[in-house]
């Protein structure tokens, strides 16, 4: 069976940190592909800096396209908002039959595991491949609790280089008139920079 690799975000818009976290999954664990899952905007959560659907997914197309193991995913556009994720792996579960989905999340989604919609369930049924990311001194004092998913077997520890590249500073930089060129792939900032995006 292949096994996909499921990598949820917003990516607004998508940036080298993204690709590189992605793209280790793809190499050095077990996973077959690595399918980038693009969040659509909740209609009831209005956000000025979060681009079209549309625009959002076209970014994530453009920086994959040559690479045959990482994948843009719109699966969640037509599932009920809010989209939970054990909702998204039951449906994908549904289409593709022969494939094995599994989740990829940095250690700071990993510490609000617990609150997830049916969480033992997709723990017991899904790896979560979970990568490091440098917590701020706020997400560690939300997250002091130690949690029991943490020691699952599921629960498979990736030495992912350490990103600390954001879309929200990116947003920030660009609307500031930064150079953001090196932050994202040249195809992806000249859709960006041409489409006036975060202006």
């Amino acid at each position: 069976m292949k096994k996909i690799g499921l990598y949820f975000g917003t990516f607004n818009p998508i940036h080298v940190g993204h690709l590189i976290i992605a793209n280790y999954m793809a190499d050095y664990t077990e996973l077959d592909e690595v399918w980038l899952v693009v969040s659509p905007q909740n209609p009831l959560k209005k956000k000025e800096t979060l681009l079209k659907d549309h625009h959002r997914l076209s970014l994530v197309r453009i920086a994959l396209e040559d690479n045959t193991k990482l994948m843009a995913s719109n699966i969640e556009f037509d599932l009920p908002i809010p989209s939970y994720t054990i909702n998204t792996l039951v449906h994908l579960k549904e289409k593709y039959e022969t494939y094995e989905f599994h989740l990829i999340m940095g250690e700071d989604n990993l510490r609000s595991f617990h609150k997830w919609k049916n969480q033992e369930e997709i723990i017991n049924n899904h790896k979560i491949f979970v990568y490091p990311r440098v917590l701020t001194e706020q997400e560690m004092e939300d997250n002091t609790v130690e949690f029991s998913s943490f020691n699952h077997s599921n629960v498979i520890r990736c030495q992912a280089p350490i990103m600390k590249i954001s879309s929200s500073f990116i947003r920030k930089a660009i609307k500031n008139g930064k150079d953001v060129r090196y932050l994202l792939t040249p195809e992806v900032f000249k859709y960006v920079d041409e489409m006036n995006f975060y202006k």
